[in-house]
């Protein structure tokens, strides 16, 4: 009579490793060569060599000073990502502090509120003769005409209140601020500088920090020309 025999009560099975035994003791704790591993290697290096043919003194330095450079390097991105994630973390933190103040910009829109006035600068590069601000409403028509007199050259400050040319006040909104003037016996449209808003901050993109402005939009921080508290 012959017995059965069960392969799967056989203890030879317990001989043999499973695939997920033989993976995990294959997989490397750290495949990065350390300070000790490169010394361990030089040290067989030097132990196998050809007395007769033995490693040049300059060979050696080489193969040191590559191992430090490279070692060094890795080092060093490793400190800079540090240095970049807490220069991130500073300027979303001094980003945050602009929300509700007031910012300068280089924009011809100016947005009325209903009660506060609309106010920023006009730049002049030289001497201007005759400087007038045109207020602008949405259909282009002007509903306000100020008259700046001769500026020198430099940035100077307007404030429009919201009223037109006959002393009404305009329905809130976005206007558009036109200037002009006279340089050298010519008329030049001047540059508007207009204050705005700041509603939020975004940070982290390539752009790094954008402010995000009232009726205007988005604009990159480097394009801010003054920081205010309050009204301008």
């Amino acid at each position: 009579m012959v017995d059965n025999v069960n392969n799967n009560s056989s203890p030879l099975k317990d001989l043999y490793w499973t695939p997920e035994e033989s993976a995990e003791a294959a997989k490397p704790e750290d495949a990065r060569l350390g300070q000790e591993d490169f010394f361990k290697l030089l040290t067989q290096q030097l132990s196998m060599q050809d007395p007769s043919k033995p490693v040049e003194n300059d060979q050696m330095i080489a193969q040191m000073t590559s191992f430090t450079m490279a070692e060094g390097i890795t080092g060093l991105s490793e400190e800079f990502k540090d240095f970049a994630e807490s220069m991130t973390s500073n300027q979303a933190l001094q980003a945050s502090s602009l929300v509700g103040r007031q910012v300068l910009i280089p924009s011809d829109v100016g947005h009325f509120d209903g009660s506060k006035p609309v106010e920023g600068m006009v730049a002049t590069e030289q001497t201007t003769q005759n400087t007038t601000l045109r207020i602008e409403n949405e259909a282009g028509q002007v509903v306000r005409t100020i008259d700046m007199g001769t500026l020198p050259a430099g940035q100077h400050r307007y404030s429009w209140d919201g009223l037109d040319d006959s002393g009404e006040a305009v329905p809130a909104g976005d206007y558009k601020i036109a200037a002009n003037g006279r340089v050298g016996g010519s008329s030049e449209d001047l540059m508007a500088l207009t204050y705005a808003n700041v509603e939020s901050v975004s940070t982290g993109g390539q752009r790094g920090i954008v402010l995000n402005l009232e009726s205007i939009g988005r604009i990159d921080f480097k394009d801010v020309i003054q920081i205010t508290n309050g009204n301008g």
